[in-house]
């Protein structure tokens, strides 16, 4: 019953969910009028616990994956929520895996990064290219601004639950679990195997936690999902937060993966109920 309580208490809380504090303390514009959301498919029950999503070889497909305690796979999936190949990883361990990014030589970069309890130190990324599996390559890293395992409650915010390739590098978004401190941070790593230590180079203010990135085809503009929102971001002069366009209202669960289908539209997926959802920007009259 408490934890039914509880999960009656998150959606409500989504539900209620504006843009008023991103826009007063960043400047972002509205954007729920500019977009039509709506539910393309259904993802089967033993994927359910999505957590990361790429585009395909075309904008029908796509890679998704669960997160923590589940089979170390991907599946590809069509924009109904249908199965059309696995790729399976034994060799690797699902610890837990909370995003997905693909560069543009076909590598998967998987997240094995979530750390709701701020304490782990065996953060890393796996590099997998599609033609060879299991010649996969381990990314390590750890945030040279961490320095207890864990901290203060009110100090946890390196948990990145959200990641991105572009040009070369990896970059990580911070799920901020601090109440009074509601900026997130923005790391960035090498796409190549070795170890790093990594500071934060930009950050930025949000009401709602961020739980997946991607960036347009283009290369033109950086979306953040929150429980409830996305942020869009003008990243033409570089992959920063310096340029905020929208925030969009779009309430549906808990969604935790992103990927853009084309400069403008992206979908994404709930964890839990399995739902895929397309966020199409209106044509003008």
């Amino acid at each position: 019953m408490m934890q039914q309580l509880l999960w009656w208490a998150f959606t409500l809380r989504i539900a209620l969910c504006d843009c008023h504090n991103e826009r007063a303390n960043e400047g972002f514009k509205r954007g729920k009028s500019l977009y039509k959301v709506s539910q393309l498919g259904q993802l089967p029950e033993h994927i359910r616990e999505t957590s990361g999503l790429v585009l395909g070889k075309t904008s029908d497909t796509f890679w998704t994956h669960n997160d923590s305690g589940n089979p170390p796979e991907l599946y590809e999936v069509t924009q109904k929520g249908e199965v059309i190949s696995t790729l399976k990883l034994p060799h690797l361990k699902n610890t837990d895996w909370e995003d997905l990014a693909k560069d543009n030589q076909g590598n998967f970069y998987i997240a094995d990064v979530g750390n709701n309890q701020n304490k782990r130190r065996d953060l890393q990324i796996y590099k997998v290219n599609q033609q060879a599996p299991q010649s996969s390559q381990t990314i390590r890293l750890k945030y040279a601004d961490q320095k207890a395992y864990p901290p203060a409650p009110n100090e946890r915010n390196f948990d990145c639950e959200a990641l991105t390739w572009h040009q070369g590098m990896l970059y990580l978004f911070s799920k901020n679990r601090s109440e009074s401190n509601r900026f997130v941070k923005l790391y960035a790593l090498p796409d190549k195997e070795g170890s790093y230590e990594v500071a934060p180079i930009d950050s930025v203010y949000s009401k709602a936690m961020v739980t997946a990135a991607d960036i347009s085809p283009d290369g033109n503009t950086l979306a953040l999902l929150t429980y409830g929102k996305v942020l869009l971001f003008d990243i033409t002069q570089g992959l920063n937060f310096q340029k905020p366009l929208l925030c969009i209202k779009i309430a549906k669960g808990q969604a935790e993966a992103l990927a853009f289908v084309n400069a403008h539209d992206f979908v994404i997926t709930n964890e839990g109920k399995g739902k895929m959802y397309l966020v199409r920007k209106k044509k003008k009259n």
